[in-house]
């Protein structure tokens, strides 16, 4: 480890633990400061500023995870990092959780307590870097595409040359996808960005009413209708119209629809005369029109006119990569949104958010996101704050990715291990004897 001039606390009720501690990180260049008693160092804490504090987990008095509560409560920002025996690892294992940095297994030597202190401070500055660029950033639009996996970056490339065409667009792909901010992309990358850009979501509406909504309806249509009202194709004249679910149109509606493409004509319910449109349209669907017009639910020739250019948009599963990068773009919005001051997301947090396969994608993970910042307690997202992704079932995900990559049986069975000691908390006795095996074949095992 590089000799550094961070200042550092040290809390162990064994005076013999302190001095030695001590004497070893002032050799590393440390500034340090010893304290047996909780109390004590809260004192040191409110009068002087270190940039780490290392402390026992088991003191009379006051245990870790209160002295750990009360250390956020005075200097939240405070690096805390924690000394454990082995019996005291799931409770190692919450204080992380709640918000120190890491913690070191008693019996330790220097070296794995240098290289972990050289890893949190690593992880500062990062942190601060970060920070740092954010804020000399400008703000990126709240319905910004992310597109750092491969598969994405196909699909922003397909849509910017869409943009420049007249045709239309049909994008298919899972609920929560981001086909919205698609369509808005296509919208706003062409010549129409200017004019204006209106949607409907064809299943939100009756069949009886999505006519009037699309074609617009004249005074006394029907019993509410007290005045004529323009639709959204003739409002959207110049510009785009997004058609978001659109197998779920009525027959009847369906033709009408093949009509206004084919003609640039609209009829509102009512009338008699036809009204001059200038539109394009953005279809979407999450479910396979083929199979709708193999069970004869929907016109093939209206199929054709919408799948002029056809944009597939991947699940999130299956761009993981995006993942992070979308995990930062809804922290800064959640936070910005909610009026918090969340750092970011701990790394336990983050290999939850990484594992879970997503089934309601892009949008699952926003309001993941939005959740956890508006009910967090820390300056951080842990995984406490995540409990609802602990319902996805990680051993399918487990073979099921193990079998594509066809990992090794030695491989698998190590990931295994792991995932049953983090779902105990971090206990390896606890894990052992649900995996059925000793401790020391479990230590082997990882």
């Amino acid at each position: 480890m590089k000799d550094g001039r961070e200042r550092i606390l040290i809390l162990d009720d064994e005076p013999g633990v302190v001095d030695w501690l001590r004497d070893e990180l002032q050799e590393r260049g440390h500034p340090v400061a010893g304290c047996h008693a909780p109390a004590e160092a809260l004192d040191r804490l409110r009068d002087e500023a270190f940039d780490l504090v290392i402390s026992d987990v088991e003191m009379p008095g006051m245990r870790g995870l209160e002295f750990l509560a009360a250390v956020q409560n005075l200097k939240p920002e405070q690096l805390v990092l924690l000394m454990t025996a082995f019996g005291s690892i799931d409770l190692a294992v919450q204080a992380v959780r709640a918000g120190a940095c890491d913690f070191v297994t008693k019996p330790f030597t220097i070296e794995v307590l240098a290289l972990t202190i050289a890893r949190v401070f690593r992880e500062r500055q990062m942190r601060r870097e970060i920070i740092r660029l954010r804020r000399s950033l400008p703000e990126a639009p709240t319905d910004a595409l992310v597109a750092k996996s491969a598969a994405m970056r196909r699909v922003i490339n397909l849509a910017q040359r869409a943009a420049l065409s007249e045709s239309t667009v049909l994008l298919t792909g899972e609920s929560g996808t981001g086909k919205g901010a698609v369509a808005r992309m296509i919208h706003d990358g062409g010549p129409r960005a200017s004019a204006p850009f209106l949607q409907l979501n064809c299943a939100a509406l009756p069949s009886t009413l999505v006519e009037s909504e699309l074609f617009g309806a004249r005074r006394g249509a029907y019993t509410d209708a007290h005045q004529d009202r323009a639709g959204l194709f003739a409002a959207a004249s110049g510009g785009t119209l997004f058609l978001d679910e659109v197998g779920e149109l009525s027959p009847d509606t369906q033709a009408k629809l093949l009509h206004a493409l084919e003609s640039g004509r609209v009829r509102p319910v009512g009338g008699t005369a036809e009204v001059v449109v200038k539109t394009r349209v953005i279809a979407a669907t999450n479910q396979p029109l083929e199979t709708l017009l193999s069970e004869r639910r929907f016109r093939p020739d209206l199929y054709y006119r919408l799948n002029v250019i056809r944009i597939e948009i991947p699940p999130l599963r299956e761009r993981r990569d995006d993942v992070l990068p979308l995990v930062d773009h809804f922290l800064l919005r959640a936070c910005a949104r909610l009026s918090r001051n969340i750092r970011g997301v701990s790394a336990p947090a983050l290999r939850l958010l990484l594992q879970h396969d997503w089934p309601g994608n892009v949008r699952e993970l926003a309001n993941v996101i939005e959740r956890a910042v508006a009910l967090t307690d820390y300056d951080a997202i842990t995984p406490g704050d995540l409990m609802m992704l602990r319902n996805d079932d990680g051993v399918t995900r487990m073979l099921r990715d193990a079998s594509a990559r066809s990992l090794p049986l030695a491989d698998l069975s190590r990931a295994y291990a792991r995932s049953v000691v983090e779902a105990h908390g971090g206990n390896k006795a606890k894990a052992a004897r649900a995996l059925g095996i000793d401790r020391r074949t479990l230590y082997r095992m990882l």
